[in-house]
């Protein structure tokens, strides 16, 4: 059976990692990853196009200071998108916070697993709990870059706009900008999740390593006149 520390710091552990998942989670079932206002203009509108959407679903609307207003709209985003580098990169965002899901959930097991139990495989103890928080921080942190680069350079609001909207071509627009919601900033979140998580098995192990040291050398901590006899 394991130590009390270790039982108590396996636990706290778990409850990061655990929380991890949970954030994972909201993430994927939120759609408030960015709101794109996008300028127009033409002969008979005057304005902008509001898209919000997430990584599966999303809703627009149009703000206009003349001209006919349409009612706001829904959507799913991949329906949207036609088959272009933006509907891959999307794919390949929603892929690794799948990933970034799914390693949490072992990182939680793992940390859990070591709180009732002395594992005897190396991979199921502390090295396991690195491996999957570390992997869990790297995808969503990818998946933060991806889902950025996607917007920003690869003007993903511009084509679910265009798609929305056929009525108004990329002429008419002038200008775009960006605004991140809370489903895309708890990315920082699972990240800082993922490190505490890491960080409290380090000094566990850093305890340890003390302790085993400590046993291994009785004689440096030893009365002088036990070590002359």
């Amino acid at each position: 059976m394991p130590t009390k520390k270790k039982t108590l710091m396996f636990l706290s552990s778990f409850f990061t990692s655990f929380g991890s998942f949970i954030v994972v989670c909201s993430m994927l079932g939120t759609q408030e990853w960015v709101s794109s206002q996008i300028a127009i203009s033409d002969s008979s509108s005057n304005g902008s196009l509001v898209i919000t959407y997430g990584l599966f679903q999303g809703k627009s609307h149009q703000e206009f200071s003349h001209g006919l207003e349409e009612s706001q709209k829904g959507f799913e985003v991949l329906e949207k998108l036609n088959n272009s580098s933006r509907r891959t990169l999307h794919l390949v965002a929603v892929l690794l916070l799948v990933l970034s899901l799914c390693t949490s959930l072992l990182s939680s097991g793992f940390t859990f697993y070591n709180s009732i139990s002395n594992p005897y495989q190396t991979f199921l103890g502390p090295v396991g709990v690195y491996t999957w928080s570390g992997l869990a921080a790297l995808f969503v942190f990818l998946t933060m870059i991806l889902f950025v680069a996607n917007t920003q350079s690869n003007h993903l609001s511009e084509e679910l706009a265009q798609m929305l909207y056929p009525l108004y071509p990329t002429t008419t627009y002038r200008g775009t900008t960006h605004r991140y919601g809370y489903s895309f900033w708890l990315t920082l979140l699972v990240i800082l999740l993922s490190v505490v998580t890491v960080v409290i098995i380090v000094f566990y192990q850093k305890a340890r390593h003390q302790r085993k040291q400590e046993q291994r050398k009785p004689m440096e901590y030893a009365p002088r006149d036990g070590i002359l006899f």
